[in-house]
């Protein structure tokens, strides 16, 4: 029998390599940009065509490369980075295994051009599917540019699983934010089918913030900073009032390379504790200095995981760094009085001897009880007549009209003959029904067993819901028009992905156009939402839907519709007149599932006779 081993030709290996190292557009954009910074550039483009299907080119004013080092760089295991296994642990570079470069050419159309200062000629370097097409010198500016052509053209199974152009974007659009964060002091562009999406000119880390995230941070950030002998911690985190329901502005750096830790996540959360509503999660971006020897970075492919020696003592000081931080701009409230310097302020000193007691003036002989006419005005108290003349007025008695009133009609429980089946219990009609509101919360009404009780808010977001789902399939969504136009801006994520739910977001009644960068005009919302803010309706919407998404993966326009929903609904301690209850529970019992709330809870729970006399009988 013949042997049955052998080795795998180089080309062949790239390709197995890629599948770990480039998994989408995104991972070769961190890989070319983290190169660039490895190199020393401090001015470095991005240039994408089609979320980086078609294009990919970073472009840069780094060291540049030899004639044999822009050869060598496509080689396997070939790097600058490290020269013996010990320096695994002292690593400050971004990259070090050397797979990034090899893996991108063994899958796509490369082409590379690059020179370093020195140099009076540059370096030509064409390569597709790991086969070196053309080398030859070239004239270049100083640094590298580097274009990625037709990723995965020679993998067509993996070409498919790639997602639509918003969706590849967006993920193109985080590993660009959290590398510019990372290097405020370098100056970034990215360009996208030919439009700059952003311009970030070197600053500071609050200004980076600022510019990445939108103008509105401003307000949001507190600064953290701690140094140990341990870590040294630096960087911001968010107030807890603009928490938001989804995790997409959480950043931890650990010598500058963004990482993923729950672990170091939960000490910032516990030091937000009774700070935040449930399922809300705060901005930070957070950097931790740590000497390279005590961590290693080395285990995992896309290097986003570390390992620490003291993972406790790491832990404890971030957890007391943000809490104090959170203290010390009075975000947190204080019972030490020492310490709470913010009434010492408003207080000045002044002697005593210019300090005079208030004097107060009355007049002994005043009676309210006293007639008009019997009454003594007093100089030294102004208008005293026209007071007099008010204290009793003419038509006392009709003050306490009001309590005679009847009771509102909803809080009587007598029941109609009219009743109409549904879910085998009989449900009064609206012309007949009498119903109570308990607490601006639940909803009563009588039915032939007993009585039902009704969550209102549950109620509102079954029937919206509903609603939505069948203008989303027959687009007929109906659009209220807005008195003037508002201007949204979101950030670049966001953005993107407003762009892929476009379409269906006109289906369900609003009237949104694109306007410059990251910037929409809302003309109209949905007329199911009349008083609702457009720029909350539309930041809620999206968040609602990114949760959903991560949570429930359900279907575009389901989650579309769900997110709408609770957003818009009606919330726990809403006063509802007897018109708007009847006409809500019309809605319900009009739907396909009453009884189900979007959150799988029960929407109306029933309660018998006898369960209630049973009670009193005990």
């Amino acid at each position: 029998m013949s042997d049955i081993i052998q080795l795998l030709p180089d080309s062949v290996a790239n390709q197995i390599a890629a599948g770990e190292v480039v998994q989408r557009p995104a991972s070769a954009v961190k890989e070319l940009i983290e190169n660039a910074i490895d190199a020393g550039a401090d001015k470095i483009q991005l240039i994408l065509k089609d979320a980086g299907k078609s294009l990919i080119q970073v472009i840069d004013n780094g060291c540049g490369m030899s004639l044999t080092d822009a050869r060598m760089c496509f080689e396997r295991h070939a790097t600058s980075k490290i020269r013996k296994a010990e320096d695994l642990f002292a690593i400050r570079t971004m990259g070090f295994r050397g797979e990034a470069m090899a893996s991108i050419a063994a899958i796509a159309q490369v082409e590379l051009k690059t020179r370093r200062v020195e140099d009076e000629l540059g370096t030509l370097i064409e390569i597709e599917g790991s086969e070196v097409v053309k080398q030859e010198a070239c004239q270049c500016n100083a640094g590298t540019s580097i274009c990625i052509k037709n990723l995965f053209y020679n993998i067509p199974a993996r070409r498919n699983f790639l997602k639509g152009n918003p969706v590849e974007m967006r993920h193109i659009i985080d590993e660009f934010q959290r590398v510019a964060l990372a290097n405020p002091q370098i100056f970034f562009t990215l360009h996208h089918d030919g439009q700059e999406v952003y311009h970030l000119p070197s600053a500071s880390l609050k200004q980076r913030i600022i510019h990445l995230l939108g103008n509105q941070y401003n307000q949001r950030l507190v600064p953290v900073e701690e140094e140990t002998s341990i870590i040294n911690l630096k960087g911001y985190v968010g107030k807890p009032e603009f928490a938001r329901k989804t995790r997409g502005e959480q950043f931890f750096f650990v010598n500058n390379r963004f990482i993923k830790d729950g672990y170091l996540n939960h000490a910032v959360m516990t030091a937000f504790e009774e700070l935040l509503p449930d399922e809300s999660y705060p901005l930070y971006v957070l950097f931790i200095d740590i000497d390279p020897a005590k961590i290693d970075i080395n285990v995992h492919p896309t290097k986003t995981e570390i390992k620490y020696q003291d993972e406790k003592s790491i832990y404890a000081i971030i957890r007391s760094a943000v809490k104090r931080s959170l203290g010390r701009y009075n975000i947190t409230p204080t019972i030490d009085f020492d310490q709470e310097n913010s009434i010492e302020h408003l207080i000045t000193a002044k002697p005593l001897e210019d300090i005079v007691a208030p004097s107060i003036s009355f007049n002994p002989d005043f009676n309210p009880f006293a007639a008009e006419s019997t009454t003594k005005r007093d100089p030294n108290f102004r208008n005293h007549g026209d007071y007099q003349k008010s204290a009793i007025p003419a038509n006392w008695d009709t003050l306490y009209q009001i309590s005679q009133r009847d009771a509102p009609q909803q809080h009587q429980m007598d029941t109609g003959e009219q009743k109409v089946e549904i879910n085998d219990e009989q449900v009064i009609k609206s012309s007949e029904r009498q119903l109570f509101q308990i607490h601006n919360r639940l909803i009563l009404s009588q039915i032939k067993s007993g009585f039902m009780l009704l969550n209102q808010q549950y109620a509102h977001e079954r029937v919206l819901y509903e609603r939505f789902l069948q203008q989303l399939e027959n687009h007929s969504g109906v659009s209220q028009q807005t008195l003037f136009p508002q201007s949204v801006t979101l950030n670049g994520a966001d953005f993107e992905m407003l762009r892929e739910l476009l379409p269906d977001v006109r289906a369900l009644g609003f009237d949104i156009r694109e306007f410059g960068k990251n910037t929409v005009v809302v003309e109209g919302i949905p007329a199911e939402l009349p008083n609702a803010n457009e720029h909350e309706l539309l930041e809620h919407l999206l968040e609602g839907f990114k949760n959903n998404l991560a949570i429930l993966k359900l279907d575009k326009r389901d989650n579309l519709a769900r997110a709408l929903a609770r957003n818009g609904a009606i919330k726990a301690g809403t006063r509802l007149s007897l018109e708007e209850m009847n006409i809500l529970v019309d809605q319900l019992f009009a739907c396909q599932m009453p009884n189900i709330s979007l959150s799988g809870k029960p929407i109306i729970i029933t309660f018998t006779l006898a369960e209630l006399l049973e009670k009193f009988e005990k």
